[in-house]
């Protein structure tokens, strides 16, 4: 979700590419909340941290705990900065109560982008 909120809020001056520690397929909760925000996500597909190995990056980000666990350092990011969000996939529950969870953890990153990168 990050990836593709920072990408369509500020296309112009920002491209962010994201990786998993442990890539699946797209949740179709994930693309359903953002559809709600008008970003289509079918382009995006899960790509593990092996896929960015060779990258040079400005920034490396994580956006959940475990992320920042199992990437304490990763070569090709000049900067390291974390902010912690719940995972979605984590989630147990039922269709409604979990699509608005998804919705909540969407909200918080969009917002925590516009504060952080507008």
């Amino acid at each position: 979700m990050a990836e593709a909120l920072l990408n369509n809020l500020y296309p112009d001056r920002y491209q962010a590419s994201s990786a998993g520690t442990m890539p699946g397929k797209i949740d179709p909760l994930v693309v359903s909340v953002m559809s709600e925000l008008g970003i289509d996500m079918e382009r995006h597909w899960s790509k593990g941290l092996d896929y960015f190995q060779d990258e040079k990056f400005d920034y490396v980000i994580t956006v959940c705990d475990n992320a920042r666990e199992a990437c304490p350092y990763f070569p090709g990011g000049d900067k390291r900065q974390h902010k912690s969000f719940a995972d979605p996939s984590s989630l147990v529950g039922n269709f409604p109560d979990d699509v608005d969870k998804y919705r909540v953890i969407r909200d918080e990153i969009k917002k925590w982008i516009v504060e952080e990168f507008s």
